[in-house]
C-alpha cells in the first residue's frame, strides 16, 4: 500500500503516473504538498518511461514551483499525459497545460486567473510590485497559449475575471484535448423495469421495457374500460367428441415460466445478497 496518498509517482513498465493531489509549494509540509525539487528528482529517475500520466486535484501554490513543474514535464522525452481528476486551479492548471493529451472528466473544473503578491512598502515598491506580477502572470499566459486557440485578449478577461472553466469550455477553447465519461450503459434504478425483463426472460421474450396499461376512461354506455369485460364461458373450453371439455395446455405454459422466473428472482436477489456482504 502507498505510503503516500496524495503525492505519489509510480512506475509499471514503460508507463509511469505522477498524483498531485495537493498544494504546489517550495516547502512541503503535509504529505499531500509537492514541490519542484522533490518532483524533478523522481522524474530523473524514471528510466525507459514512454507515457507519463499526471493525475491532479489541486488549488494551485507558488507560481515558480508550478513553472518549474511544468518545464520539467514539457522537457521530458515521455508522451505526457495530464488529468483532471476535481480541480486544476491557478498554477495547476498550468502544470494541467503541459500535456501533450490533456484530459478533463465531466466532473471537474479548470481555475485561471492573474498573479498575486501580499506587499507592503512605500508607493514606489508598490508600483514595482504591480509590475513585476504583469511579468509574473505572462508566464502563466504563454503556458495556456502554447494549447489554447482564443486570443490574448479573450485568455486575458479570463484571468482578470478568475475564471472557472467547465469540461466543454476547456475543450472548445483548447485547454483540453478530450472529455472522459464514467457512464454506466443503460443505467437504471427501476425495480419495475428490472423485474419485468426478469418475467420476460423466464418467458422466453426479448421485450426491453414493459407496456403500460391504458389509463381508465368512460366509454359511450358509460362503463369504464378498466372493467372486466363479459367472458363467454363457452368459450373457455374447447368441445371434445363425448361433450366434456379438453384441459389447455396454456396454464402448464404459464406455470412453468412463472416457475423459472421465481428461479432466476431467487437467484438475482440472492446474489444481491452476496454482493452487500463483502
Amino acid at each position: 500500500m502507498p505510503t503516500n496518498r496524495y503525492y505519489s509517482l509510480a512506475q509499471e513498465g514503460a508507463t509511469a503516473s505522477i498524483d498531485i493531489y495537493g498544494d504546489i509549494t517550495s516547502w512541503p509540509w503535509l504529505e499531500s504538498d509537492v514541490s519542484a525539487y522533490n518532483l524533478s528528482q523522481r522524474l530523473a529517475e524514471l528510466a525507459d518511461v514512454e507515457t507519463i500520466n499526471v493525475n491532479i486535484n489541486s488549488y494551485g501554490g507558488e507560481v515558480a514551483e508550478g513553472l518549474a513543474i511544468y518545464n520539467a514535464l514539457k522537457r521530458h522525452s515521455a508522451k505526457v499525459v495530464t488529468r483532471c481528476d476535481g480541480f486544476a486551479c491557478s498554477i495547476a492548471s498550468v502544470i494541467f497545460s503541459a500535456g501533450d493529451e490533456r484530459i478533463m472528466h465531466d466532473a471537474s473544473l479548470l481555475m485561471i486567473h492573474n498573479a498575486w503578491v501580499r506587499a507592503a512598502g512605500n508607493a514606489t515598491e508598490l508600483r514595482k510590485h504591480a509590475e513585476d506580477l504583469d511579468n509574473i502572470t505572462q508566464a502563466s499566459k504563454n503556458a495556456y497559449l502554447a494549447n489554447v486557440n482564443i486570443t490574448e485578449e479573450e485568455l486575458t478577461a479570463l484571468m482578470d475575471g478568475e475564471s472557472w472553466i467547465s469540461p466543454q469550455d476547456a475543450l472548445d477553447m483548447g485547454f483540453a484535448t478530450s472529455i472522459e465519461t464514467f457512464d454506466a450503459e443503460n443505467p437504471s434504478q427501476n425495480a419495475r423495469t428490472a423485474l419485468f425483463g426478469l418475467v420476460m426472460a423466464a418467458n422466453g421474450s426479448t421485450a426491453a421495457e414493459p407496456v403500460e396499461p391504458p389509463l381508465p376512461s368512460d366509454d359511450a354506455e358509460g362503463r369504464q374500460d378498466d372493467e372486466p369485460p363479459a367472458i363467454d364461458v363457452e368459450d373457455e373450453q374447447d368441445p371434445s367428441p363425448d361433450g366434456e371439455g379438453i384441459e389447455s395446455e396454456e396454464p402448464k405454459e404459464e406455470a412453468a415460466g412463472m416457475a423459472a422466473f421465481l428461479m432466476q428472482l431467487n437467484d438475482f436477489l440472492g446474489g444481491n445478497n452476496h454482493a452487500n456482504d463483502d
